[in-house]
């Protein structure tokens, strides 16, 4: 059945993560009972479908992506900066505006069951907000089937590209949710003012911060030191992101140590895509008490050739690059994706629970540790208590 209609419907013969088999009420846009449907109530067959939370893309790019674009051969960068320069060339090649292409990507992510995305728009002197302003409508378009927080993303820098920190401020205004940053010392070569700048432009809108990291080794937990310090300033606590920050797995055991025990102190989450190089220690820094969450990060753009919307398997990429092979760690690497992106996103009424939203993804899995080993083809995706991709 391609659509639902009815205001209340029991989901029957469910598997859930913690082992139990039952069915589950949807009361409206809410999670009703579960257990056990009452005789004669509106019922659809769910057997041999397993139900998780739905899945929640924590680092992408919407204005970026080249998807249902003809192949864009990819231009290799000897740097950071190199690779921003050569982006907006192959930017300038392709003629879907942002609104098309991340309306693809959009499609494809709720498809494989995210109910929630975090996506990074490109502020600079040369974009102004064109980017936001195209990710504000994707937004809007999409927020019965995809709730988005979009981060202003200073990419060129904030120092080195003149009247950006202005950007920031008038992203912020336009409707930005967060404010982001990037290699403080790598890109502007002032790592204290450049987090100077972003964490008063936080502190005065009262936003998140999302900072792209990519500066190496010592270097960059100097640096995370830095942003625990402004974070604890002014009271951000848990509102915090340090997307991919490599530094972490490539630090002696002391550096790690220190780094992570102020990250812990300062509540700031860690986001990780999962790299064929240098990734930050899920375990580790799970046993410090950091947040650790994953997303996708570059799907079929200038920075990476690669990548379908499937969160799911961003989750099997990071179990795989951890080394995990017991059904516990396979559980955590769903959590990547789910609980704990809905803690550093600050989704606070999230889960499959009654009362809670109709917000979730069935797959073909006997548990969770085989929906992560082999993502199943298969989703059936609730939003709202509606269903919005899939069939039953």
């Amino acid at each position: 059945m391609s659509s639902i209609d009815v205001e209340t419907l029991w989901l029957v013969g469910l598997a859930f993560p913690d082992g139990r088999c039952a069915d589950l009420e949807i009361a409206g846009e809410r999670i009703g009972r579960i257990g056990r449907a009452e005789p004669g109530a509106p019922c659809r067959d769910a057997t041999g479908l397993l139900c998780m939370p739905s899945l929640i893309e924590g680092h992408v790019h919407l204005d970026k992506t080249f998807l249902g674009c003809s192949w864009q051969p990819h231009l290799e960068g000897g740097s950071v900066a190199e690779r921003i320069r050569l982006e907006k060339v192959a930017r300038a090649r392709v003629d879907d505006p942002v609104v098309v292409r991340g309306a693809r990507l959009a499609e494809r992510a709720i498809a494989f069951g995210a109910g929630t995305m975090r996506s990074h728009a490109d502020i600079d002197a040369e974009w102004g907000l064109a980017n936001l302003e195209a990710e504000i409508a994707l937004r809007e378009r999409f927020a019965d089937r995809l709730d988005i927080q979009i981060v202003a993303f200073p990419q060129s820098g904030i120092l080195r590209s003149p009247g950006t920190d202005d950007l920031l401020e008038a992203a912020l205004e336009a409707g930005a949710d967060l404010v982001g940053g990037l290699d403080p010392a790598g890109i502007d070569e002032d790592p204290v003012q450049h987090l100077e700048i972003v964490f008063d432009v936080a502190d005065t809108y009262g936003k998140g911060v999302d900072i792209h990291l990519h500066d190496a080794g010592a270097l960059g937990c100097f640096e995370l030191g830095l942003i625990a310090e402004m974070t604890r300033a002014i009271g951000l606590q848990g509102q915090v992101t340090v997307s991919h920050a490599y530094c972490l797995g490539q630090v002696d055991p002391a550096t790690f140590g220190r780094t992570a025990e102020a990250l812990a102190a300062s509540g700031i989450a860690i986001l990780t895509s999962a790299p064929s190089g240098a990734m930050p220690p899920v375990r580790a820094l799970r046993q410090a008490g950091v947040t650790v969450f994953a997303g996708s990060d570059n799907i079929r753009d200038a920075w990476a050739p690669y990548g379908d919307g499937d969160i799911l398997r961003r989750a099997t990429l990071a179990a795989y690059q951890q080394g995990y092979r017991s059904d516990a760690d396979m559980g955590y690497a769903l959590d990547l994706i789910t609980t704990e992106s809905a803690r550093a996103l600050g989704l606070a009424d999230y889960g499959v629970a009654p009362g809670r939203p109709a917000d979730f993804v069935l797959v073909e899995a006997e548990t969770v540790a085989e929906a992560v080993a082999n993502p199943p083809a298969r989703r059936v995706v609730f939003k709202h208590g509606r269903l919005v991709a899939g069939t039953l």
